[in-house]
């Protein structure tokens, strides 16, 4: 390729010349392409381990590269052609210098500005690595490399010093010492375990585990970097098999300022991805939500009077604040709440500061701002762009689109919602629009519960008090007081709007007002799988509970469950969703219930309701972890019992709602809202804490379950002022002796002050090991279920099937980019793995097999179909004897059925059988045996057209365009390949078929001609004109080659035709032919082949690839 003249070091030691002229040189390496003795090898390894070339001597400018002769060639072959008589005009080096720098440095323009963008802002020297990487691995050109580091292999004992690459969907590692090649590809989708550790054999490396190899690196300069870029990578593979959808990457990227030296523009892309995530998972913001860049600063905190550290992070639709010490201040400002920003006057007390108003007359005052002017900028371009009005239904998140749901088929309207007007499921008017149910349902309060009041009274008047200190709403400070508050309970009157606020639901709300009684109107009266399991999972949502004891509780319910999962089929709705929806509904309205959950399902427990509870399984391998950790003895009990894995998915799926009486419960959903995921592992691990001794002494699972169910049952909440609700579990309390009641609260603090060193970065680290486990076991059980399902109907083993799957998996997985090239894939599977191959017609054969087995027409194939194009269970002719006996039995479709075959059909059998008998040892006897089959054939359909048209004659028609376009090109051949089409050809012709009359201009003796030759000879002369018949061929019949030339355009006898059983009768008559299909094929060393075929791609491009280098004086 054409790079930008570079002076250099020409090495004479360690090049070799191959050409020159006067003004330029080409040279070759040592230790690429003809060896080079110890030379090449210590030149080779010096170029593996330094990722350079050593140049020393006089100074050369070194302008186009290339990795093959070919490529370095056409730049050399182009200089001299255009360059060489222009440069002999100047007079000094200098002019020629100059010429030629800017003349390639044109020709570099015109190359960028017809190339890709993306490949425009990789630097040069990343682009020469990946170039290097598709050589070394045989990588396709959509492989995009994202970075690449010098490490260590250890490889046994002994570490292979090189380079290891990190492509977007593999890990690929390369050594070449003294003459020993060390060369891995592992794809990120077979990663199982990914772990950087530190031992006495391996010091601090990076572990990464497959289904049944380990491999370790080391001598890392940044483990840091390349750890967590590999976690990265092996995280999107993930999520590519869980949703399978492919890597793309993020074109609102903006550009960089300067070029990066080594760094790629995917690697910019993942680095970004990253800082969002953390981002938007520390200030709970939405999935469409952009980082635009983060600064340290200082806050002005009134209600401490004091600044606070910490840094500012801004965004597309936000600004917010975190102290750099952990809760002590966390600030969020939504850009449509902002009505003033400012520069405030610097002082040496208080240096660049900056100042923002909102809406509800609150100011935050920001200092020590390193480049004010340029925040101030940016701030207000974002405000410009920010609308004045909260947006409508059209403006949504980029994942899912709500704004767009599919549609779904019509069913008639659901029953039972009377106060509304017809044709409308949802109104502002209705009550559970404006309160939320327990509001509407408020019962009174007994004399008993006076003291209890009293208390909720008090704690209102805290939260007013914070409120007043701390402001109210979105733009509110968030301290360790506000977590206090929340770890006493929020009370009942404002726990609907607290978990709005903390959850990041309320800035959701607030910016899509009217999408949900949009999304109602359409989501209702539709009928899918999930509407079904909705209508059967209403009235067991907190059927002890008298709001869900009638038809506005049920009827509200089904209207946030249905157009949750109208807006987000890919979740659809989940058993467990109804329980926690149906406690939102209690304190908030229907739309604040509906975007608490979106909250939940999409951002604070993410994948948690989908088919498969990924998400929550992920969990449960996250508290297995915790657990090992924390309760070292109990763990390895606990696991003899199997218990954690039964306990722990019930609990996360509901947040103990299912679990626990419900006032004590909704206690943790408080903490919830506000900690996150780490609340529910520590009360968890506070549970089994508690009931440490006595499940030390369980001998089997039932009485561990049993303990279990018993403590959560007797959680109580002493300070509720609502009636007491009888909760499912208390069937478990038995005897006259009741365990005591525990307090929630002193269950809470207790998780706080024995597990509350949790943090949530450490809690991500340890989903993401487990989510590899979980995803790969998940794909494990689905392979076995599925080659469990269609063995008894194949007849390959267990162990090949599962080899099949797997290559069909890794095809699948490419499909989902375009489905259109599915036939592409299957072509290439089947050219690899088919017993049977056609040489030009293997692409024919492949195509009218998978149009076979597409039953639907939908283009796609499923695995079982898949391999029923490989191999049937074998049924011998027996068989279909048997089948044809059964004439006089109901009529069924059966292979009688099968439409019958053409003489235009059989012309393309026979071409297809032809090429499939080459090559093959016995070749003579098959050639023999089809020619004679198809002079029997021949026969059988002429005979049969006697019956049917009583020996009618057809007039020749010309054939059209599109036919003669369908004839394959002609190949010249001798020997054996020759004499068996002849074979073919004469059976063809000697078939004595009826022939067409005369054509009125044509002469009498050439009428005569034309009777003393079958109509299909004439055919086999054009339309069966296969590629490797001879030049001197001579098909039986032929008077001349003006008659043959005539002859091709004929068509076949449209009423010549034969049936299934006459093609397979008389096949059976020859045993070279039998004795072909019916000999078995060892599909695994095919499946070894095949796997291996990248690699050998690899060693057979590199075998001829040498490095080259054009220089100039």
């Amino acid at each position: 390729m054409w790079i930008t003249p570079e002076e250099v070091l020409l090495a004479n030691a360690l090049w070799v010349s191959e050409r020159a002229n006067p003004y330029f040189i080409l040279q070759r390496r040592k230790g690429h392409g003809r060896g080079g003795g110890i030379t090449g090898l210590l030149v080779g390894t010096l170029d593996v381990v330094l990722d350079s070339s050593a140049r020393v001597s006089q100074i050369f400018w070194n302008f186009p590269c290339g990795s093959s002769r070919k490529e370095i060639t056409e730049h050399w072959e182009w200089l001299e052609t255009n360059l060489l008589q222009t440069l002999s005009i100047f007079d000094n080096d200098d002019d020629i210098t100059t010429f030629v720098k800017g003349k390639i440095q044109g020709i570099i323009a015109e190359e960028n500005k017809s190339g890709k963008p993306q490949e425009d802002e990789d630097p040069g020297k990343f682009r020469e690595a990946e170039l290097k990487m598709r050589k070394l691995f045989g990588m396709p050109e959509e492989e995009k490399l994202v970075n690449y580091y010098p490490c260590s292999y250890w490889k046994g004992r002994v570490p292979r010093q090189g380079w290891i690459y990190l492509s977007v969907n593999h890990l690929c590692f390369y050594s070449f010492l003294l003459g020993k090649e060390v060369s891995l590809v592992v794809q990120w989708t077979d990663v199982t375990q990914l772990d950087k550790n530190a031992t006495l054999v391996f010091p601090e490396s990076i572990r990464v585990s497959t289904r049944g190899t380990e491999h370790f690196f080391s001598m890392f300069l940044n483990i840091n970097e390349t750890f967590k870029l590999m976690e990265q990578l092996a995280n999107i593979a993930m999520r590519q098999l869980l949703d399978n959808e492919s890597f793309s990457a993020d074109r609102s990227l903006p550009k960089p300022c300067k070029t990066l030296k080594n760094v790629s523009a995917l690697k910019r892309d993942l680095d970004a991805r990253a800082k969002n995530e953390r981002y938007r998972a520390l200030f709970r913001l939405t999935q469409d939500e952009r980082l635009d860049g983060h600064t340290d600063c200082t806050l002005w905190t009134p209600f401490a009077k004091m600044h606070v550290v910490g840094q500012m992070f801004v965004s597309n639709n936000y600004i917010c604040f975190a102290s750099r010490e952990e809760d002590l201040c966390q600030l969020i400002i939504p850009l449509r709440e902002v009505t003033i920003v400012e520069k405030a006057d610097s002082s040496s007390v208080l240096p660049s500061p900056l100042s923002i108003s909102t809406k509800n007359k609150m100011t935050f005052l920001f200092a020590n701002l390193k480049d004010r002017d340029f925040l101030v900028q940016r701030i207000s371009d974002f405000l410009q762009r920010t609308p004045d009005r909260p947006c409508g239904l059209n403006t949504q998140s980029e994942n899912p689109s709500p704004s767009t749901p599919p549609s779904l088929p019509p069913s008639p309207p659901v029953l039972g919602l009377g106060e509304m007007p017809q044709n409308q499921h949802y109104s502002p008017s209705l009550p559970t629009a404006k309160k939320g149910l327990l509001q509407i349902y408020q019962q009174d309060v007994p004399e008993e519960l006076g003291p209890k009041v009293t208390r909720e009274k008090m704690k209102e008047e805290s939260w007013n008090i914070h409120f007043f200190e701390f402001g109210r709403g979105v733009c509110m400070y968030r301290t360790s007081k506000t977590r206090e508050l929340v770890l006493n309970g929020i009370p009942e009157s404002l726990r609907g709007e607290l978990w709005l606020l903390f959850s990041g639901a309320q800035n959701e709300m607030a910016t899509h007002t009217g999408y949900y009684a949009s999304l109602v109107e359409q989501a209702m009266g539709k009928c899918t799988l999930a509407t079904e399991e909705i209508e059967r999972d209403l009235h067991r949502s907190m059927p002890e509970h008298h709001a869900f004891q009638n038809e506005m509780g049920i009827a509200a319910l089904r209207r946030v469950l249905t157009a949750y999962a109208y807006r987000n089929p890919t979740i659809g709705y989940c058993q467990a969703m109804n329980i926690v929806t149906s406690v939102l509904l209690l304190y908030c309205t229907e739309e604040e219930a509906f975007w608490l959950l979106v909250a939940l399902c999409e951002r604070m427990l993410p994948d948690y309701y989908n088919t498969r509870v990924v998400g929550a399984l992920v969990d449960q391998g996250v508290f297995e972890e915790l657990t090992r950790e924390c309760l070292p003895l109990l763990y390895e009990h606990m696991q003899d019992l199997g218990v954690i894995s039964t306990i722990s998915l019930s609990w996360f799926l509901t947040l103990f709602l299912s679990v626990m009486p419900f006032d004590s419960a909704v206690l943790l959903v408080d903490c919830f809202f506000y900690e996150g995921i780490k609340v529910i592992f520590q009360v968890a691990l506070a549970v089994l804490h508690a009931n440490m001794d006595q499940l030390l002494s369980c001998s089997d699972e039932g009485e561990a379950m049993t303990i279990l169910g018993r403590y959560l049952d007797n959680v109580v909440n002493k300070q509720t002022v609502s009636s007491p609700i009888p909760h499912l579990h208390a069937l478990l309390t038995s005897g006259n002796n009741p365990p005591p009641e525990i307090d929630v609260f002193e269950l809470i603090k207790a998780s706080y002050e024995k597990f509350g060193s949790l943090r949530a970065d450490v809690i991500e680290q340890m989903r993401f090991k487990q989510r590899l486990k979980v995803i790969q076991s998940l794909e494990d059980t689905a392979k076995r279920s599925v080659v469990r399902a269609i063995m008894t109907e194949s007849a390959f083993s267990i162990e090949e099937l599962e080899e099949l799957y797997v290559l069909f998996k890794v095809s699948r997985s490419i499909i989902f980019v375009c489905l259109f090239y599915f036939i592409y894939f299957f072509t290439q599977l089947f050219s690899a793995l088919a017993p049977w191959s056609c040489g030009l017609h293997t692409n024919t054969l492949s195509s009218r097999l998978f149009r076979l087995l597409d039953q639907n027409k939908d283009s796609l194939i499923n695995f079982k179909e898949f391999v029923t194009g490989l191999k049937e269970k074998p049924k011998d002719y027996k068989y279909y004897l048997r089948m044809w006996a059964k004439e006089k039995e109901p009529k069924k479709e059966s292979i009688k059925d099968l439409p019958r075959m053409n003489q235009e059909q059989f012309i393309e059998m026979c071409k297809t059988l032809y090429n499939m008998f080459s090559e093959d040892p016995m070749e003579q006897e098959l050639y023999h045996g089809i020619a004679t089959v198809a002079s029997l054939l021949l026969r059988i359909g002429e005979v049969g057209k006697k019956f049917t048209n009583n020996g009618s004659k057809k007039t020749e028609v010309q054939l059209p365009p599109a036919v003669d376009a369908l004839q394959p090109e002609r190949e010249d051949s001798s020997g054996e390949g020759g004499s068996g089409q002849s074979l073919v050809s004469k059976a063809l012709a000697e078939a004595q078929l009826e022939t067409p009359p005369a054509t009125a201009a044509g002469s009498d003796e050439e009428a005569k001609d034309d009777t003393s030759v079958s109509s299909y000879s004439v055919v086999s002369a054009g339309s069966l004109q296969c590629e490797d018949i001879a030049d001197d061929t001579v098909l039986i019949g032929c008077a001349s080659g003006d008659a043959v030339d005539r002859r091709r355009g004929s068509v076949p006898d449209a009423d010549w035709s034969i049936t299934f059983e006459q093609v397979l009768a008389s096949f059976l008559t020859e045993t070279s032919l039998v004795d072909y299909f019916e000999k078995k094929h060892d599909i695994q060393s095919k499946i070894t082949a095949c796997k291996s075929l990248r690699a050998v791609e690899r060693q057979i491009s590199t075998s001829s690839d040498l490095d080259f280098s054009l220089n100039t004086h």
